[in-house]
C-alpha cells in the first residue's frame, strides 16, 4: 500500500482577477461581511491537467493536493481535506458534525451519494424544541447547549467512501490535520471576526472558551493557534479506526458534554454514537437541457429543489434574456419559491417520511411551469405547494425550521477521473458551542420543525428518534452524455439551494467560466421577499424587482462556492471570492 509523504506547508497563495463578467457584474464593489473582508470581483480560474481541490481554506486546499500528488484518490483526499478544514474553520463543519457527498466513480460511470447526516437521539421525542408553554423556544434557546446536538455522522461518512474507493493508508490521510494541530495553524481573518462576533455565545463553556479566547481576549488573525486535544482525537481515530470515536473514552467525553450542560442538557447517549451508520444512497438526478444534474436525495432537499427549479425554468429562454435581464430574475425567483412551497410541505427524511414519487416529474413541473408564464412576480398567495403524484397521498402541513448558514464545500478531481463533491457542516456558526476533544460538536438538530404538527397534521420535517433532520445542503455533480463536466456546491444553509440553481444557469445558459459563475452577484427569493446582494451591481435591478412586485432586501449573501469545470483542455477550478477558499491542481 501505498504511504501518503507529510503534507507540504504553504506560505502564501496568490490570488488574481479573472476575465470580466458580464456588464451587470463588472462594477461588483467590495463588501464587508461579517466573516471578513470580501470581494465579488471573481478569483483567476485555476487550470490543471491530471487533478484539483477546490476547498475553502487554503490549507484544506492544499492537504488534499498533496494526497492527489502521492498518488491518492479523490476518496482519500476527502479525508484530508475534511480533517483539516476541522481544525482551520471549526465554525463551519468537523468531527463533531456531518456531510452529504456525491461520487462519480470514473470505473463503472455511476454517481453515487453517502450520507453522514447526524441523527436524533433515541430518547428524542416530537416536542423536543417546545417550552414549558408548548410553545416553540426561540432559535438560539434551543442552540446553545446539549439539546442540540445530533449524533455525528462525519467521521463514519469519511471512513464508508474511503474504505469503497480509497488508495493509501487510512492512518497516514489524517497527519496533515495532526501536524497542523500539533505545531499550529494560522488564523484566518475570517475566524478571527467570527469569534469575536461571537463572544456572548462561545464564553459560556469552559473548554470552547479557553481555546477561542486563550488571554481573555478573542484569537487575533495572524495569531498562531494550535490544538492538542484535536491531535490527540486524530491520533486515536488514526490508530484505531473511526470506532475510536464513536466508542470509548472520545464518544464518553462528547456524552458528558451533551448531557450535562447546566441550562440545556441533550440527549445524545453512547448507544447513540455507537449505533451510527453512514449510508450510501442512489443520486438523485434531474435532466436540464440536455445534461444530467445529480445531487443528494432525502434528507436533503437540495437535489428535488435544485432539480424543480431548473425544470420549471427549462422551457424559457435564459440565455438570450441573460444575467442583466430582470425578467430572468423573475422567472428564477418564482420558479425557487414554489419549489420551496414544496420543500416545507412534502421532504423530510425518508426513511421515516412517504415523499411524494412525482416531485420531478415532468408533467407535474411543466404544470408548475405555466404559474411562471406572466408579467408580475407571482402573489404571495399563489405560492402553494403543488399536488405532485404519490404512491399513497398523505395529508401534511407545511413546516419551518432554521437551517443556519454554517457549513463548508469542497470539490475534488483525481488521476483517474474521480470526482468527489461534499458538503459538510455543524449548522450555526460554532454549532452548539460545545467543544471537547479539541472539536464543536453540532447543533443539526434545529434543522427539524421545531412545532411537531399544526391542526393537528403530523409535520414531515418532525422531529423522531433516529431521524435525520431535512438539509439544504447541495452538493452537485453534472453530466454530458454520462461524463462528468461540473461538480460545484456552497454554504449559505437554505440559500444553498438558489446559490446552486443560479450557478448552473451561469455556466449552462450564461456559458461563464466556473469563477465568473461563482462570483456572479446573488438574487435569492426563496419566501416572497427579494434578497439582492448587497455592494454589487445586482443592487443596480431592485426598482426593477421592485416594479415586477417584489419586495426587496438587500443583504449580505455570504455564499462559499467552490467548483471544477472538466473540458476537454483539462480541468478548471474556481473559488468563492466572499471567503478564503482557493482551487489547487497539478
Amino acid at each position: 500500500m501505498t504511504v501518503l509523504a507529510k503534507p507540504l506547508r504553504i506560505a502564501s497563495v496568490a490570488l488574481s482577477l479573472a476575465l470580466p463578467l458580464p456588464a451587470f457584474a463588472q462594477q461588483a464593489a467590495d463588501t464587508i461581511a461579517p466573516e471578513a473582508a470580501t470581494t465579488t470581483a471573481p478569483k483567476a480560474v485555476v487550470h490543471a491537467q491530471r487533478h484539483m481541490v477546490a476547498a475553502a481554506n487554503p490549507a484544506a486546499a492544499q492537504a488534499g493536493l498533496d494526497v492527489l500528488r502521492a498518488g491518492g484518490s479523490a476518496a482519500d483526499a476527502v479525508v484530508a481535506v475534511q480533517t483539516v478544514l476541522g481544525l482551520v474553520e471549526p465554525q463551519s463543519s468537523g468531527l463533531g458534525g456531518g456531510a452529504f457527498l456525491v461520487w462519480y466513480d470514473a470505473a463503472s460511470g455511476k454517481v453515487t451519494t453517502f450520507d453522514g447526516r447526524e441523527t436524533a437521539p433515541k430518547a428524542a421525542t416530537g416536542d423536543l424544541f417546545l417550552g414549558t408553554d408548548g410553545k416553540p423556544l426561540k432559535f438560539f434557546e434551543a442552540v446553545v447547549g446539549g439539546r442540540s446536538v445530533g449524533t455525528p455522522g462525519a467521521i463514519r461518512l469519511l471512513e464508508a467512501v474511503h474504505g469503497r474507493y480509497g488508495k493509501l493508508d487510512w492512518t497516514n490521510l489524517l497527519d496533515p490535520a495532526i501536524d497542523l494541530a500539533t505545531n499550529g495553524f494560522t488564523v484566518s481573518p475570517r475566524l478571527a471576526a467570527l469569534v469575536a462576533d461571537d463572544a456572548d455565545k462561545l464564553g459560556t463553556q469552559a473548554s470552547t472558551r479557553d481555546y477561542f479566547f486563550p488571554t481573555g481576549k478573542p484569537i487575533a488573525a495572524g495569531q498562531t493557534l494550535r490544538n492538542p486535544a484535536y491531535a490527540e482525537t486524530l491520533a486515536a481515530i488514526a490508530k484505531d479506526g473511526p470506532d475510536a470515536f464513536y466508542k470509548g473514552p472520545v464518544a464518553d467525553s462528547i456524552v458528558e458534554a451533551v448531557r450535562s450542560h447546566p441550562i440545556n442538557p441533550g440527549l445524545l447517549s453512547g448507544e447513540d454514537l455507537a449505533d451510527y451508520k453512514a449510508i450510501e444512497r442512489p443520486a438523485v438526478c434531474a435532466p436540464y437541457r440536455g445534461l444530467q444534474v445529480c445531487g443528494m436525495g432525502p434528507p436533503s432537499s437540495g437535489a428535488l429543489a435544485i432539480g424543480q427549479i431548473l425544470g420549471m425554468v427549462e422551457p424559457f429562454d435564459l440565455a438570450t434574456l441573460g444575467p442583466e435581464d430582470p425578467e430572468s430574475w423573475r422567472i428564477l425567483g418564482d420558479a425557487t419559491r414554489l419549489a420551496f412551497a414544496d420543500r416545507e410541505r412534502y421532504v423530510a427524511d425518508a426513511d421515516f417520511v412517504s415523499i411524494p414519487k412525482g416531485l420531478l416529474n415532468a408533467d407535474y413541473l411543466s404544470i408548475r411551469s405555466t404559474l411562471l408564464r406572466r408579467p408580475t412576480a407571482l402573489p404571495q398567495e399563489g405560492v402553494t405547494a403543488g399536488d405532485p403524484p404519490w404512491d399513497k397521498a398523505e395529508l401534511r402541513r407545511d413546516g419551518a425550521s432554521f437551517d443556519m448558514p454554517s457549513t463548508t464545500h469542497f470539490v475534488i478531481v483525481d488521476d483517474e477521473g474521480n470526482v468527489a463533491s461534499m458538503t459538510s457542516s455543524i449548522e450555526n456558526g460554532f454549532g452548539s458551542r460545545l467543544m471537547t476533544g479539541g472539536f464543536l460538536l453540532n447543533n443539526q438538530l434545529t434543522d427539524f420543525s421545531f412545532a411537531p404538527e399544526e391542526d393537528g397534521r403530523a409535520v414531515a420535517n418532525r422531529v423522531e428518534p433516529g431521524k435525520r433532520p431535512r438539509s439544504s445542503m447541495s452538493p452537485t455533480i453534472i453530466l454530458r452524455d454520462g461524463k462528468p463536466i461540473f461538480a460545484l456546491g456552497s454554504p449559505g444553509g437554505s440559500s444553498i439551494i438558489p446559490y446552486v440553481a443560479k450557478t448552473i444557469v451561469a455556466l449552462v445558459d450564461w456559458k461563464m467560466d466556473i469563477s465568473q459563475a461563482i462570483a456572479l452577484p446573488h438574487l435569492t427569493n426563496r419566501f416572497g421577499t427579494y434578497d439582492v446582494e448587497a455592494g454589487t451591481s445586482a443592487v443596480s435591478l431592485v426598482k426593477d424587482l421592485e416594479a415586477l412586485g417584489y419586495k426587496t432586501a438587500v443583504k449580505e449573501q455570504n455564499s462559499g462556492l467552490q467548483g471544477i469545470a472538466i473540458t476537454a483542455n483539462g480541468i478548471d477550478g474556481g473559488a468563492d471570492p466572499r471567503r478564503e477558499g482557493i482551487a489547487v491542481g497539478d
